[in-house]
């Protein structure tokens, strides 16, 4: 069964900053494509950021210039550096692995960030 392992949620100021992981097995962070969506309360879920095939990074518009995606090879971990954080950014974020060589779609338990003002 795939697993993606989500860490790092919490709540914090507007302005503050926070990390999340996502750690999956060898095999998904080799094939798949990973990355991170949200969804907040009453509205329609989103991509936040997302690594490509040829390692090209996708944002959201509405995160671009404050969060960043990293992979770790060696952790099979992938990373979301969130910077600048606003009220409107609070949701449950999703890790994500679909696309590439992988034999399905796969999502993480998901996290709670409250960004408060």
């Amino acid at each position: 069964q795939v697993q993606l392992v989500e860490s790092g949620g919490g709540s914090v100021q507007a302005g503050g900053s926070l990390k999340l992981g996502c750690t999956t097995s060898r095999y998904v962070f080799a094939n798949c494509l990973m990355g991170w969506i949200r969804q907040a309360p009453g509205k329609e879920r989103e991509l936040v950021s997302k690594i490509l095939n040829d390692g090209t990074i996708n944002y959201g518009e509405s995160v671009k210039g404050r969060f960043a995606i990293s992979r770790d090879k060696a952790k099979n971990t992938v990373y979301l550096q969130m910077n600048s954080l606003k009220p409107e950014d609070t949701a449950v974020y999703y890790c994500t692995a679909d696309g590439g060589l992988c034999e399905g779609t796969y999502r993480g338990q998901g996290t709670q960030i409250t960004v408060s003002s």
